[in-house]
């Protein structure tokens, strides 16, 4: 089977708590970034449970979502990007 060329794939995004229980998962396509991914799957969590702190990666460093996290009262602890 060749390369099809419908994109590249899904994005299947999960929030799991301090024990690694999931919390609430979203499936995406994979081409949009996951910065633009994480309100959705905030929104599809935030509805059984209270989130405090998201750990996350460097991807997440932005301030459009640090400020939309805050106004959640969400806490995000990532490295900042080397460019920032």
């Amino acid at each position: 089977m060749g390369k099809i060329m419908r994109g590249k794939g899904s994005k299947w995004m999960v929030v799991v708590d301090g024990e690694g229980i999931p919390l609430g998962s979203t499936i995406t396509s994979a081409s949009p970034a996951e910065v633009k991914l994480l309100p959705p799957l905030l929104d599809a969590t935030y509805k059984n449970t209270k989130i405090h702190r998201l750990v996350y990666d460097k991807a997440a460093d932005t301030d459009p979502l640090r400020c939309s996290l805050l106004s959640r009262e969400i806490d995000l602890i990532c490295p900042h990007r080397r460019n920032r």
